[in-house]
């Protein structure tokens, strides 16, 4: 590349915050795009797991491992799994130095990755309307702020809805047939001990074989997020009746639905700190694959959203970023480094899709309720994140000699 390119990355989550990181880091100056007004501007969701061989790995080439380590809750790997009657059915305590997949809160990570950037690379308030060809492999970018820039390569990291990806292909997500209410205990050690009794130090699944489930997470500052899960149509709340704006509405609905559930289980669906907020598993079709257009790719979930089953999502996503950054740097020309990414991401993350899409639906499933709904075996999972890792950098070695 004889002159700097002009790198526009479409996002500012952890795929986009990522890839300018590592760019930035190869002495390329990314510009990112954000439609939201700050790192803060809403909520990011709940916790999620950094594994050895992949987020981890993208950590490491961004060098943030250790700011990672003062954020990340390593007791947070522990999981659990009762029954809708309360018996603890599995239980997984990760051993002394085990390191496999850390929780991290997602606002931490993406102020995390924010924070390590150079000052000024991401203009926030920038939601992208279109991406224009206008010659060669360059691209127009216009936003719904009124501003427009021309980029040589332009990374599609703007999420499940991504306006990049339309360029590309006419693949759009799929609903999967499960909606969710997303809740929140503050102060949960203190204010709610019995629900802090069952999620313990990480995790807590729990299902009733009959398309109903209530998983818990630990997140930091003493907050634990409560996911209401359960198989519907998107309009559900519509034939039934319920207003899900109304707090008391959903709890009455809740308690309806989950009516064979235990007493010892009903706090998770009904002692909730503020509003119930409703949300959806939605995925693309897996494996996708598009045809190559000169100067634009995508990466994390506007690549490959998925279910969250396997928290392979966000994984994906920051070692997308780190792979296409480091394809960029060794690669004579854009168009080489995109085929050199996509190479390796369109089988990896179709297999991982694939999978993971598949375990959300037949952990939701109504029939055959029992080899579906048992637990895997966690100690083997970190091991498994352990070997690839080694087998990742093992095969990135010989490719870079």
């Amino acid at each position: 590349m004889t002159a700097p390119p002009r790198i526009a990355v479409i996002g500012g989550g952890p795929a986009g915050l990522m890839c300018a990181r590592v760019l930035q880091g190869h002495g390329f100056q990314p510009v990112v795009y954000d439609a939201d007004a700050a790192v803060d501007a809403r909520d990011p969701g709940g916790t999620l797991d950094l594994h050895a061989d992949s987020g981890q790995i993208a950590l490491e080439d961004a060098g943030l491992m250790a700011a990672f380590r003062t954020l990340a809750r390593v007791e947070g790997q522990a999981k659990s799994r009762r029954d809708h009657h309360g018996t603890v059915l599995n239980e997984f305590v990760p051993a002394e130095g085990d390191e496999a997949a850390p929780e991290i809160d997602r606002g931490l990570l993406r102020t995390m990755l924010y924070e390590h950037l150079e000052p000024g690379t991401v203009r926030w308030g920038h939601k992208l309307l279109a991406a224009t060809p206008v010659g060669g492999a360059v691209h127009r970018l216009e936003f719904a702020n009124g501003a427009h820039a021309e980029a040589d390569l332009v990374i599609g990291a703007d999420g499940a809805w991504s306006a990049v990806r339309r360029v590309l292909t006419d693949a759009v997500p799929q609903y999967l047939g499960v909606q969710f209410f997303d809740a929140r205990f503050d102060d949960v050690d203190t204010r709610h001990p019995e629900v802090a009794a069952i999620v313990g130090e990480g995790h807590m699944f729990s299902t009733d074989g009959a398309g109903r489930a209530v998983i818990v997470q630990r997140n930091s500052n003493g907050v634990v997020r409560g996911y209401v899960a359960f198989r519907a149509e998107l309009d559900w709340h519509v034939a039934a009746g319920v207003d899900v704006t109304d707090r008391e509405a959903v709890r009455s609905h809740l308690l309806k639905e989950f009516g064979e559930w235990s007493a010892i289980m009903r706090p998770l669906l009904t002692e909730n700190d503020g509003d119930y907020v409703q949300r959806s598993f939605w995925a693309l079709p897996a494996p996708l694959t598009w045809d190559h257009v000169p100067g634009l790719t995508l990466i994390g979930d506007a690549a490959h959203l998925m279910a969250p089953f396997g928290g392979h999502g966000t994984n994906l996503a920051l070692l997308d970023g780190a792979e296409l950054a480091h394809a960029i740097a060794k690669e004579d020309s854009l168009d080489d480094a995109v085929a050199r990414y996509e190479a390796a991401m369109f089988p990896r993350s179709g297999q991982l899709a694939g999978s993971s899409n598949t375990a959300l639906t037949r952990f939701f499933a109504t029939t055959s309720p029992d080899a579906p709904h048992l637990p895997p075996d966690h100690a083997q999972e970190h091991e498994d994140y352990r070997t690839r890792a080694a087998e990742y950098r093992r095969l990135r070695a010989e490719r870079d000699r």
